[in-house]
């Protein structure tokens, strides 16, 4: 099993502020245009480059992997694979969340659930936010952030049993359903910090910074 951590740079807008998420040694993998945020924004050669260079042209000179336009993968899913293979257990995907492709930030949400499902442990991270994955029968704890909201998504239609102790507002023994009633959205820590657990049903938690919360 590898001890280094995979990045996954895909292809939305990337700040610079992402840079100081990055660890020595990990092993950076470029989607499509993800290639130029990796050496423009990060400063970082990228280990591998692949995609079907559909948002930006391919590299040249640099061995990159040539995917076909026609597949079933997108580049994102066909790097998560890709780190999966090479015994990756952590990934953090920069530049998945944003963009002006509503469509490919819900398949990259997707393909984080695909990753924690092969036992990957996963982060997707933008200037705003930070995503996890909780899944069935396990545990999360969250520090106090006075500064950050957390809201707790099913991502399977429903989560049973859904508990969060020491936040601001309490469930315990909850049933969540997926877009009818989001009742799981803007909580908050407690000092002390919190803790998440679902019975059934995997979960979506995202922290969001408060200076940059918009209400809706």
């Amino acid at each position: 099993m590898q001890q280094t951590r995979c990045v996954i740079v895909s292809a939305a807008p990337l700040a610079a502020s992402m840079k100081k998420l990055l660890r020595p040694g990990d092993y950076l993998i470029a989607c499509d245009g993800g290639y130029r945020s990796t050496r423009q924004i990060l400063e970082r050669e990228p280990d591998v480059i692949l995609g079907d260079f559909d948002s930006a042209p391919p590299p040249e000179g640099t061995g990159a992997v040539v995917l076909p336009r026609v597949k079933d993968d997108t580049d994102t899913h066909y790097a998560a694979k890709l780190a999966v293979e090479k015994g990756f257990s952590q990934v953090l995907l920069l530049g998945a969340l944003g963009g002006h492709r509503l469509e490919h930030t819900l398949a990259n949400i997707g393909t984080g659930l695909w990753l924690e499902k092969q036992g990957v442990q996963v982060m997707l991270a933008d200037e705003d936010s930070q995503l996890c994955y909780l899944m069935p029968g396990k545990s999360l704890e969250l520090p106090y952030e006075p500064e950050e909201y957390f809201s707790v998504l099913p991502l399977e239609g429903r989560a049973e049993g859904v508990c969060e102790r020491g936040a601001k507002y309490t469930l315990e023994d909850a049933t969540l359903t997926t877009v009818d009633f989001p009742l799981g959205v803007s909580n908050e820590t407690l000092p002390g910090g919190a803790t998440i657990t679902v019975r059934t049903g995997a979960l979506l938690v995202i922290r969001t910074k408060k200076d940059h919360q918009l209400d809706r």
